[in-house]
Parts: C-alpha cells; structure tokens; sequence
C-alpha cells in the first residue's frame, strides 16, 4: 500500500465529514486566490512608493544641482549653504552636501531626526557641470538622502489592511462555503440517514426530492429502491409467516401423531402383553417332565412361534420405552467381563443349536457405563451375528484405545451387509428384504428392522456411536467406544462363575391375571422353587403365612385391578415382616406399562423391573441377580 494512504493528511481527511469536506474545498481555493492578489497588489504598491521616492529624490537633486552652478563657478561659499539650506527644507530630504571636483566639501546641511537606517535612505548623487562654447566643465557633485520613512510606514499600513481584508474576505468566504457545504449536503445526509432506517427495516422508509439536479435523480432512485424493497420485504414476511404457521402445523401433526402412535404402542402393548406373557410361561413348561419325542417336536415348533413373536413385540416395546423416555441412564463402574458373562450365558446354548461358535475373549478391566443399556446393546449385537449367520459364528473382543477408551467389537462371519445398505441399518424398520436370505433358516421371520435403531438410540444416550463394516459375503463387524474407569483397570482374577442356584428359594408371586400366575407357577416349580401365588395385598400376606420365614423373593407386578401398585405390596410385606424382626427379601416388578410418567416413581426406587412379556431365561437371570445383591448386603 502507498505511504501516503499512512499521511496525517490523508488519516485526516478520512475522518472528516462530507460538510467539512466540502467546506474545506470552497474554502482553499478562495484561500489562495486572496492570499495570491494580497501578495500581488502589496508588492505592487511597495514597488509603486520606491519607485515614487526615488523619482522625488532625482527631482530634488536634479534642482539642487542646477541652482549650485553659478555659486560653485564662483565659490560663494555663503550662497552655497543657503541653497543646501533651502533644499534641507524640503519633505523627505534629510541631508543635503554639495562638494568640489576633488571632493572638498563646501556646504552640508543634515536634520538632527536623520538617523535613519540605511535602509530607509534613498542617497542620489548629481554632477553639477558648466557648459559652456568650449566644452562641459565638471565643477563639482550635489549628494541628496532621501528619508524613506514616511514611504515605508505607508508600506506597512498598506499591508496590515490588506490582512484584514483578506481576513474578511476569508471570513466571508467560509461562512459562504460552510452553509453552501450545509446545503449541498443536507440531501445526502437525509439519505444516510435513510439508508440507516432502511437498514432497520421496521417501515416504509422515502426522503424529499429537493431539486432536480443528480441528487434528486439520486433521491428518486432511493424512493423507488425503498419501496419495490419493502414491498419485497412484506411478501417475503408473509411467506415466511405463511410457511412457519404451515411447519408448526406440520409440527403439531406430528408429535400429535407420535403421541398417539406412543399412547396406542403402549396401550395396545399393555392388552396384548399379558396373554403373551402368559403364553410364554406355558410354553416354556410344557417341555418339562415330557418324554414323547413327537410332543416335544410339537412344543419345540410351538416355542420357536412364541420366541419370534416375542422377538418382534420387544423390538416394538424397546423403541417406545426410548420414545417416551422410560429408560434412565444410571453411570456406575463394573467389570466389563461381567457383562460379557451374562451374554455368554444368553447365547452360548443358542450358538449350540445352531451350530455355530460364540467366542468371548476377557478383557479383565473395568469401565464407565450404565451396565443395563450396555448389556443390551451386546446382546442385540451378538443376536443379530448368530441370527444372520450360517457357518462360523461371532467373536466379541475388546482394543483399547490411545485416549483412554476401549473399542468393543462383535465379529461375525455372516452374509455381510452391501455398501449401499451400509448408511441406513440404523435407521427405524429398515430391512434388506431383498436379500435372498433375509428369513432365519428356520422359517421364521428377522424383526421389524427395530433391532439396530434401538442399539443406536442407547449408544446415544451412552454417549457414544455405533459404527459397522462390512464385505458382502466375508461378515461384519459392529464397534463403539467405552470409558475405562481409571481406578480400576486391569484387575485380574474376575470370578466368571455361573450364578447361584435357584432351587429352594421361597418365591412369592403377585399378578392380577390367573393365567400369568399359573403359567409361572409351573415354570418356578420346575426350576425346584417353592412357589405361592396372589392377586392382591391380602392374599400375599395370607399365602406367605405357610412359610416358616420371609420369602427369598417376591415378584409383583406394577398395576393391579385392585387399585394397588407393586410398591404398596412391598410396603406391605416390609411392614410384615419388620414387626416379627424378619430379613429383608429380594424384589422386582414386572409391568408392561412404557409411560415415563408413570415409571418415575419405580426408577427413583431403583428397584429391578421387566416389561412383558419376559423370557424364562430373562426372568432367571433378574431373579438369581436380585438374590445375589441382597444376599451379599447380609
């Protein structure tokens, strides 16, 4: 950039107004043209008075020189002095000295007051000759001072009133081109001003036309520019206007329809729950005690129908418990392998049957979680590895990471998933159902497509992300990251072993619907427990009169036709069995209600709850936890 952008004048300029740029361009060139003709007519004028004085000095010793002849020719030396006498009377003359040929002097006149400086005498020097028929004479020479006093005393006074002028006249000058700056101006200001409001953009904003000259062209333009703007303004208002009351309709629709669709997920489920539940109790203990290879063929294909429908009903009810925000994130640090035990347990007689393996490789550290969400995300996982894979089987591993993390990874050898399905597994009830292999080898049918959406939603409220790779035909393999809890990691020697048995334990079951009583009455009573039934407060404390001590566990559910809840049939029994000194006993409800508000007061309780219908392995493995936990806190 040029230096002189960097100048105080041009940094002045820059910060001056137009009114004071236009001011200051009337005013310098009026400037100098009076300080031009003041300097020009005062020179004029001092030459004018020099030249004047000097012409009157030449006069005057001209004169003198003239008068001197006749007394010089003669040497009269009185009538010399007389005439320098005479001429020293004279104005501006201040000494007068006449002399000889060789410079004698014969008569000097000088005033007293003479003292001038020489720059105030003008000295003029004539010959005084004689002519005559022989030829020009030199007698002697005339010496005039002219004082120059008066002149220049008149100098400076011409010169101080010109100042003054010119100080008028710059007065003047400025006044004049301040107001006409004013005026020149005013229009574009207003316009600035305008443009300002128009800036705003809060009315309809117009400025006078003044003249017709550029500037009220310029004013007109604006006009037109302002209003076809506010006119735009206004249209693209109302559009907006019409498009925002159009999305929040569009908005309300559908949370409207959301809502309903929740309302009737969790209605219907709660109706459709409690027969299924029940069915899937049933059964589960058909198969015990039966020998007859062609009933247990039966009761097999009958429990294979009952496992896909409870399949596709908790692919359903996990996604409206995410929806209504049933589920709660409770963070605590565990062993990871713990986690990985229980999906062991899950799947490894399911890897049997199907001929495949499932290997699980420790990873003997702790991390950061919530151990509930964390276990189902595994096992839907490692479901959908054993459900879509033929030949081979799944690995489930752990990496760790180099910003203190762990990558959890489930390994198939399954068809794969192809690229362009890659970006939409996660998404709600999607499908490759144009896969040729996309039923079980079974006959029955994969899921809704809800499975890997509702992995997805609980690695979000994990904070993490589930992440897939795949090759079409090789397998695939599912990732997401953990926090390792920086106290305990690396701990060897975890006790993987199986849980405690469950034959023995007095269990107290309250549900308001017979059949579900039934059918789990069986199913306890086959895995060697003693079992006592009720459907309200008062038949449990009457039933639990026949055991010599506090039940090992109760299982109530949430809702009763009694108006009850689970909470007052524990409240209850705590009551109970508080007076005759009793121990406390493990609990869990079972509900089939998803509604978050109705919940709250279940997850403040922290106790162990199941939604219906609930497999026999997934009620055995709650029930053998909860025992465990109040078995270790006596």
């Amino acid at each position: 950039m040029d230096m002189a952008t960097h100048s105080w004048p041009a940094r002045l300029w820059q910060r001056a107004s137009l009114m004071q740029r236009l001011a200051f361009v009337a005013l310098v060139p009026a400037l100098a043209t009076a300080a031009l003709l003041v300097t020009l007519l005062t020179l004029r004028q001092l030459a004018n008075l020099r030249q004047l004085a000097h012409g009157n000095a030449e006069a005057i010793a001209t004169q003198a020189a003239s008068i001197t002849v006749q007394p010089l020719r003669a040497m009269q030396l009185r009538e010399l002095a007389q005439v320098a006498d005479s001429i020293g009377d004279l104005p501006h003359v201040a000494r007068v000295q006449i002399r000889t040929a060789a410079g004698q002097i014969l008569a000097d006149r000088h005033k007293p007051d003479a003292s001038r400086a020489p720059r105030e005498i003008l000295t003029v020097v004539r010959d005084v000759v004689d002519r005559d028929p022989s030829g020009v004479v030199l007698l002697g020479t005339v010496l005039v001072d002219v004082s120059l006093h008066d002149a220049i005393a008149a100098q400076r006074a011409s010169l101080r009133y010109a100042l003054l002028a010119l100080l008028l006249s710059l007065f003047v000058t400025g006044v004049i081109g301040w107001q006409a700056a004013r005026w020149i101006s005013a229009p574009l200001r207003h316009l600035a001003s305008a443009v300002r409001q128009l800036g705003q953009g809060d009315r309809q904003v117009a400025v006078m036309v003044t003249d017709h000259t550029e500037i009220g062209e310029l004013q007109q333009g604006f006009n037109h520019a302002a209003a076809a703007l506010h006119d735009v303004r206004r249209g693209m208002e109302q559009q907006i206007e019409q498009a925002t009351q159009e999305l929040a309709h569009k908005n309300a629709a559908l949370e409207a329809a959301s809502l309903a669709r929740s309302r009737f997920l969790a209605a219907a489920s709660h109706d459709l729950r409690q027969p299924l539940y029940a069915l899937t109790l049933f059964s589960s203990a058909l198969a015990v005690d039966e020998h007859d290879p062609q009933r247990l063929d039966r009761i097999a294909h009958i429990q294979e129908c009952v496992q896909s429908l409870d399949h596709l009903f908790s692919e359903l009810l996990d996604l409206t418990r995410l929806e209504t925000g049933a589920v709660q994130v409770e963070i605590s640090e565990f062993p990871l392998d713990q986690v990985f035990a229980e999906v062991s347990r899950n799947f490894d007689m399911v890897a049997e049957q199907r001929g495949l393996q499932l290997a699980i490789h420790p990873a003997r550290l702790w991390v950061r979680s919530d151990r509930t969400m964390l276990t189902r995300i595994l096992n839907n996982l490692v479901s959908n590895a054993l459900r879509f894979t033929r030949h081979g089987g799944a690995l489930v591993g752990t990496r760790r990471t180099t910003d203190g993390r762990v990558r959890v990874e489930v390994w198939d050898t399954g068809r794969g998933i192809a690229p362009e399905h890659l970006p939409s597994v996660f998404d709600e009830f999607y499908r490759i159902d144009d896969h040729p292999d996309a039923g079980l080898d079974d006959g029955s049918h994969s899921g809704l497509g809800l499975g890997l959406a509702t992995v997805q939603r609980l690695a979000e409220l994990l904070d993490t992300e589930v992440l897939v790779k795949s090759r079409l035909g090789r397998g695939s393999v599912f990732h997401f990251l953990l926090p390792i809890a920086t106290a305990r990691t690396d701990l060897p020697g975890f006790d993987n072993d199986s849980p405690a048995d469950l034959a023995g334990k007095r269990v107290l079951v309250v549900d308001d619907d017979p059949a579900i009583l039934s059918g789990i009455r069986f199913l306890l009573r086959s895995w060697g427990c003693e079992v006592e039934v009720a459907e309200d407060r008062l038949q449990a404390l009457e039933a639990i009169e026949n055991w010599p001590g506090p039940p090992d566990i109760v299982i109530c559910d949430l809702h009763l036709r009694s108006g009850e809840s689970g909470i007052d049939i524990f409240a209850a029994l705590d009551r109970h069995y508080r007076r005759d000194g009793g121990t406390p006993f493990a609990r869990l409800l079972v509900t089939g209600e998803t509604r978050i508000d109705r919940l709250r007061e279940i997850i403040a309780a922290k106790i162990p709850l199941l939604y219906k219908p609930v497999s026999p392995q997934q009620l055995r493995s709650t029930m053998t936890s909860a025992w465990t936990v109040i078995h270790d806190d006596k």
